[in-house]
């Protein structure tokens, strides 16, 4: 019997399901387990940019070894239809202010624009009362951008 296997998906087909998502997984080395966490991102069209929290364990764990392997997916509730790009790369600290501020000020429109439940914000160190607003004005995130990508495997059900 022959194995059948994943098609691929094209640089459009992971760019565009880049874009339409916003929820990532990022593997980092850990110590004796790598260390896997959810991450809200943006994407510009060249980049992802994820925002973190300043404490937790990802912290050390970027600190120590900053190279990444970075999941999205994209599934119709019953898996009929699923895709997903797998990203190995270098994550950067973006800590210019005028980018970090343009940064921040898209996670806000995609919030906005996806209608995020305002319960997002308890994981990005505010309160769920507290204006989107925030995330800008204060200084409670770290914003990293993905770079020196070495590979990209994006995979995705029918032909």
């Amino acid at each position: 019997m022959e194995i059948v296997k994943i098609s691929k998906l094209e640089k459009e087909e992971y760019d565009k399901l880049i874009q339409e998502e916003y929820v990532s997984r990022i593997a980092f080395k850990g110590e004796k387990y790598p260390y896997i966490a959810p991450f809200l991102y943006v994407f510009d069209g060249t980049f992802m940019y994820f925002l973190s929290t300043k404490y937790g364990a990802k912290i050390q764990y970027f600190q120590q070894y900053p190279y990444v392997s970075v999941e999205v997916e994209q599934n119709s509730k019953d898996l009929s239809t699923y895709a997903f790009v797998s990203l190995r790369g270098r994550l950067f600290e973006v800590e210019d202010t005028p980018r970090k501020k343009a940064v921040l000020e898209m996670f806000v429109r995609m919030i906005e624009k996806n209608n995020i439940s305002k319960n997002i914000m308890i994981a990005l160190g505010h309160s769920p009362e507290d204006h989107l607003d925030v995330i800008v004005s204060e200084n409670r995130v770290m914003i990293w951008k993905l770079g020196n990508v070495e590979k990209i495997i994006g995979l995705k059900s029918g032909t």
